[in-house]
């Protein structure tokens, strides 16, 4: 008579609850490390080699700030990410103003200015000027992004990159770029 199989007993982590084989796929690998490498150090091997280079470049760190060198704190640091659940990489906004022309409705054109906020520019203010200066409606809406930019009525291209700078010293004129035929060029 053949032997009655036995049940397959499966070891569960205690910080993802999902089998040990499957932590890699759950929601946050890095807190369930350490539960990994206590209890099945055999699973991921790879992670207990991790570990050890972490703490040399911890004792590294240390020997660094006591002013004594060693050569694993030679080595370069790589730049830190701010990473967002499902694998996505959160990136800095970097400080520029993008400056596009948009043509709708056969010649009629609206110039849209991005960024000008990071410059510290209160928006609202910066499109009553612009529509002072050029004589036009100038609004402030919320582009494709969900991010705020000011749309002027007409091709003020030209002219715009000379009042901005003139208007707000703090926005530098190497910071300024157009989008033309999809591609951004500076506009100095």
């Amino acid at each position: 008579m053949a032997e009655k199989p036995q049940p397959v007993r499966v070891l569960y982590c205690a910080v993802c609850s999902l089998p040990a084989e499957y932590c890699e796929f759950g929601p946050d690998l890095e807190k369930c490390k350490p539960w990994l490498i206590q209890n099945t150090p055999d699973l991921y091997p790879d992670l207990a080699e991790e570990l050890n280079s972490r703490e040399a470049d911890k004792v590294g760190e240390q020997l660094q700030s006591t002013g004594i060198s060693s050569p694993a704190s030679s080595a370069p640091k790589a730049e830190e990410v701010k990473h967002l659940p499902g694998g996505k990489i959160k990136k800095k906004d970097k400080k520029e103003v993008v400056i596009e022309k948009v043509v709708r409705n056969k010649r009629k054109c609206i110039t849209t200015v991005k960024g000008l906020e990071l410059f510290g520019v209160k928006l609202s203010d910066a499109s009553k000027k612009l529509g002072k200066k050029f004589a036009t409606g100038a609004s402030v809406v919320k582009g494709p992004t969900e991010k705020e930019q000011i749309d002027v009525q007409g091709d003020i291209s030209y002219d715009i990159v000379e009042f901005i700078t003139d208007t707000w010293p703090d926005v530098p004129e190497t910071a300024i770029f157009f989008i033309e035929d999809g591609k951004k060029v500076p506009a100095v």
